[in-house]
């Protein structure tokens, strides 16, 4: 048991460390967006780099998952205190959304009035650059998710490349502004907007998942595995929940009935070392044995 705590916290140090520098860079994009968005006022590039900023937070949620599962359950907290990290994500959420109502406000306002997006040199240079950024972003973390068989760092790598997919807009809204389209930028601004609020809906739907203990694990993935156990003669009312990383199952096995309660609690550890090497996301079972015969 010592042993694979040691592990989890060697997997769980060398994800954070991948986490904290993806965070750091697109900090750094986001930032530099933001603030030059604002000097030359185009919408586009500003609501680009809050896009940036948000796909930070999908690192900062990893990492204070991490740091909430390091805490063991207590007395209070039996089930550890994983939901604080939902009860924050819900927050981030709501901030995402009100974030997308001031670009909106913002867009509706440069239809009515005169609304004068400056184009520089340095506009497509802070743009190239940042791009750039995201792409060795992308990379770096995809690379860091396949070596340490973290689905959360591939599925945040893939998650960048919405970024570069709304940069190469905004550079597109940059050239035509420059040409003389002056609500390019503003149209750009719009639909990076929905980008924006998809990163905040699904976040919320992430977390109202596990609030109302959304079902985790294919019910009949389990149900193979557990009747694949010597001795077991069925499986049924299966349960799961949790979150992607920390899963809750419980289920009822059935044992012929004259086997002796020994044998049957041997069955049971087998089921949950069984459970735990197929789904290693599993943190807790609970196995209810009972005597064939109550089979329904």
């Amino acid at each position: 048991m010592g042993h694979d705590h040691l592990i989890k916290m060697d997997y769980s140090a060398a994800v954070r460390k991948v986490l904290v520098i993806t965070l750091v860079l697109n900090a750094g994009v986001a930032v530099a967006k933001i603030f030059y968005g604002y000097v030359t006022n185009s919408i586009a590039m500003t609501s680009d780099g809050f896009h940036s900023l948000f796909d930070g937070v999908s690192n900062v949620i990893g990492l204070i998952g991490i740091w909430i599962a390091s805490n063991p359950p207590d007395e209070k907290h039996p089930y550890g205190h994983k939901k604080y990290e939902t009860l924050f994500t819900i927050i981030i959420a709501v901030m995402i959304f009100a974030t997308c109502f001031q670009i909106l406000r913002k867009v509706y306002l440069s239809f009515f009035y005169d609304h004068r997006t400056i184009v520089t040199g340095t506009s497509f240079l802070v743009m190239l650059i940042t791009m750039g950024i995201n792409i060795f972003v992308m990379f770096y973390e995809s690379k860091k998710g396949r070596q340490l068989c973290s689905e959360f760092l591939i599925a945040d790598a893939m998650h960048t490349k919405s970024d570069i997919f709304a940069s190469v807009s905004v550079i597109a809204s940059l050239l035509f502004t420059k040409f003389g389209f002056r609500h390019a930028d503003t149209i750009v601004g719009f639909i990076i907007t929905f980008f924006i609020a998809r990163i905040g809906s699904k976040i919320l739907k992430d977390a109202s998942n596990i609030l109302v203990d959304t079902v985790c694990i294919d019910n009949a993935a389990v149900r193979a595995v557990v009747n694949g156990v010597s001795g077991v003669k069925g499986c049924h009312e299966i349960r799961s929940r949790g979150t992607v990383n920390e899963v809750y199952l419980d289920l009822h096995v059935l044992v012929k009935n004259s086997m002796p309660l020994e044998e049957a609690h041997g069955i049971a550890d087998n089921i949950e070392e069984e459970i735990k090497k197929t789904f290693p996301a599993v943190v807790d079972i609970v196995v209810h044995v009972e005597p064939e015969t109550m089979k329904h």
